[in-house]
């Protein structure tokens, strides 16, 4: 008998739709994947499993009338705690919106459920998606059921933990600077990011507004181009959702690549990778390049320079996203008897962490008065210039290849005290994300018994070409 909550999502779609399981015998098989694995690896922050249930249930009646099934009819997913559910517990894993429940459904969220997925629960993350190892949560961090000892990767830490140890056939997360691509690697799952304005971001809770991107992790890339058939969706309500028809991508996945042109990013590969990642990611182009594929060097001269970049631009973005958050409106209120100043001063010490404060305060003086020309200003220039660099190299290439990250997922605790070697974990993402690019990570083999993340980037709107670019080699693992 399968065990249904390890099973990809497109097989269970067909059981179900032939009769050879239930929506609900599915979920169950989740629920309890949860019920043991959660003291342990703590992917969840709420578990909705009598909703869950019913969701399943509602598939089954569907199918017991005869009437068709819906695209993703009966597939149990996680969903990162940053998107709006109607009247469901909504936190950023953040003491700031401990309590708040949303009037309203994020749209990715009436997506799926229209779908037919059965959305299990919300999954834990760093706190408002600023962190790499999920250990930011106000709520305890996640660990890695690959290795608990080991962080699962950040932001979307709790989602990747989720596929990866069974609890979910599949999770959405969100993506600012290697959030959904960089935990995917980590836990040896699937990643992707989609272009910039592809996936709507209504009911997304905003980190970086001009970096924020939602996407599927599974537990391969059939699941994942199933899932974005449906999330590519345009949405009025959503002013950088682009009116763009999306294909389907599934149909992408011809598991051949030859003539493919690959360009092999050379400045991922030098100084402050680790050999074992380094040698499974050479490993998997010498692979392409045996079914068929041309794989050549690329040069972004410019790269080096986008965590700079980016720790300007995305803590900006935060400081002003996050000014909405004092006491007033919603979310955390000081109970202390103070003036309305001191008021907005202590909901906002009691209610945000230390790093998402640390951003605010670098967001903030990066935008003041005498400092906006030479950093911000300055950052926003660089940015052309990084998108300059991948035009020129997607002239000559299909797609661009490079490690996920410098090296496998390292221990809990390791680099909590030093800020600059967490932001580095995410030094090989990042530049898709301020290049508004579609990128996603594929597992390609272990180093120290871990999984390692081949990262896979295309051109803007060209996930199909990516699609089948990472099809074609896990079909012939």
């Amino acid at each position: 008998m399968p065990t249904w909550n390890t099973t990809p999502a497109h097989e269970i779609v067909a059981a179900i739709g032939n009769g050879d399981v239930t929506a609900r015998a599915v979920t169950e098989s989740c629920l309890s994947a949860i019920e043991k694995a959660e003291p342990e690896i703590h992917a969840f922050l709420h578990v909705m499993g009598d909703r869950a249930l019913q969701q399943a249930d509602a598939i089954d009646h569907l199918r017991a009338a005869g009437r068709p099934l819906p695209p993703l009819a009966g597939v149990p997913l996680a969903l990162k705690d940053n998107m709006a559910m109607r009247g469901v517990e909504t936190t950023c894993a953040s003491r700031m919106l401990e309590g708040w429940k949303p009037p309203y459904n994020a749209t990715v969220v009436d997506l799926l459920e229209t779908a037919g997925a059965v959305i299990l629960g919300k999954a834990n993350m760093d706190e408002f998606a600023m962190g790499s190892s999920t250990e930011n949560s106000a709520f305890g961090p996640t660990k890695n059921p690959r290795n608990t000892g080991r962080v699962p990767g950040g932001s979307s830490g709790g989602s990747a933990a989720a596929v990866a140890a069974g609890e979910a056939v599949a999770a959405i997360g969100s993506d600012t600077g290697g959030s959904i691509r960089q935990p995917g690697a980590y836990c040896g799952v699937v990643g992707v990011k989609p272009t910039y304005g592809r996936v709507s971001r209504y009911g997304l809770v905003a980190f970086a507004s001009s970096l924020d991107q939602i996407g599927p992790l599974t537990t391969n890339v059939r699941d994942a181009a199933l899932l974005m058939n449906v999330l590519a969706q345009h949405d009025p309500l959503d002013s950088t959702s682009v009116d763009r028809p999306a294909p389907d991508y599934t149909a992408a996945l011809t598991g051949n690549v030859e003539g493919m042109t690959i360009g092999r990013v050379v400045e991922f590969f030098g100084e402050g990778m680790a050999e074992g990642t380094k040698a499974a990611v050479e490993a998997a182009l010498k692979k392409y390049e045996a079914m068929g594929a041309k794989v050549v060097d690329v040069s972004l001269p410019h790269v080096s320079h986008s965590l700079a970049v980016y720790y300007i631009i995305a803590p900006s973005e935060a400081s002003s996203n996050l000014a909405r958050y004092d006491g007033v409106r919603y979310g955390h209120r000081t109970p202390k008897d103070v003036d309305m100043i001191e008021m907005f001063r202590q909901s906002r010490e009691e209610g945000f962490g230390p790093e998402v404060k640390r951003r605010i305060m670098i967001g903030t003086y990066a935008l003041s008065s005498g400092y906006y020309d030479a950093w911000y200003k300055k950052a926003q220039q660089v940015r052309t210039l990084i998108r300059r660099d991948f035009d020129a190299a997607f002239e000559t290439c299909d797609v661009l290849m490079a490690p996920t990250a410098p090296d496998v997922a390292f221990p809990l605790g390791a680099r909590t005290d030093d800020p600059y070697q967490m932001w580095l974990a995410d030094i090989c993402t990042i530049p898709a994300n301020l290049a508004g690019l579609p990128a996603m990570s594929l597992p390609c083999g272990e180093s120290d018994s871990l999984p390692v993340g081949l990262q896979i980037i295309a051109k803007p709107f060209d996930e199909e070409t990516m699609f089948r670019a990472a099809e074609a080699y896990e079909r012939n693992l």
